[in-house]
């Protein structure tokens, strides 16, 4: 996926999870952050971010904060913590056929159960229709060049893993998969230290026969593709 209009700029400050202060040119930006995630290993005051400039004259806010310099001692990484990014790079790469098949239908936000699963999609070959739902999520925090997830606890993914792990159960092929928003990991990796509810559910869900995938993203400021897979480590 490709944006548009991007320019760099300097963090300053996030006064709420949904808006940043950030130095353009001089002046001091309010700006949209597309990620309410806490991203405290991020955003801090002085790092160089990229911002997309929105054409839509109605906004409260010009500009969307959408990567990050994380500063480090390997010297900086670039991540991309547009947080509707991943299902969009899930979406380009799985219709081009990176699933191993390109689907007959891929249909995003499709309710299955108590849940809104990001993807369910249908394949037919040689008469033998198949089906299943993809839940995305997105990765941007690292350490020493491992990629964790998540970055604070999330009661919603556990509920997808349950979610999925029932759609199996009930004949559908179902997975999860880590876009990872930054480049050079070695791997993926449940943050137990932080929510360990969440890996011991991913965990259930592999011996159940959900699949588990991490896709690293080429990333750039002005655009974010599935690069790679990478393990993920359980």
């Amino acid at each position: 996926m490709r944006y548009k209009k991007i320019l760099p700029g300097i963090f300053q400050a996030r006064p709420n999870r949904f808006i940043a202060h950030v130095d353009v040119g001089g002046r001091t930006e309010v700006c949209h952050v597309k990620n309410t995630g806490r991203c405290r290993e991020l955003l801090v005051p002085g790092v160089k971010v990229w911002l997309e400039e929105s054409g839509n004259p109605a906004r409260k806010t010009k500009y969307d904060l959408i990567a990050v310099e994380k500063v480090r001692p390997g010297g900086p990484l670039l991540i991309n913590m547009d947080a509707q990014a991943p299902n969009r790079v899930f979406g380009e790469w799985a219709a081009a056929g990176g699933l191993g098949f390109v689907p007959t239908l891929l249909r995003p936000e499709t309710t299955y159960g108590n849940s809104r699963f990001d993807y369910y999609w249908e394949y037919s070959e040689k008469g033998a229709a198949r089906r299943g739902f993809w839940e995305v999520k997105g990765v941007t925090l690292e350490e020493d060049n491992v990629a964790r997830f998540p970055d604070a606890p999330t009661l919603r993914g556990v509920k997808h893993l349950e979610e999925l792990m029932a759609a199996r159960q009930a004949g559908y092929e179902a997975g999860v998969c880590f876009i990872v928003q930054m480049e050079g990991m070695a791997r993926v990796e449940p943050n137990d230290r932080t929510h360990p509810e969440f890996g011991d559910a991913l965990r259930r869900a592999a011996r159940a026969g959900v699949e588990v995938l991490a896709l690293e993203c080429r990333v750039e400021p002005g655009g974010l593709w599935a690069e790679r897979s990478i393990p993920v480590e359980r």
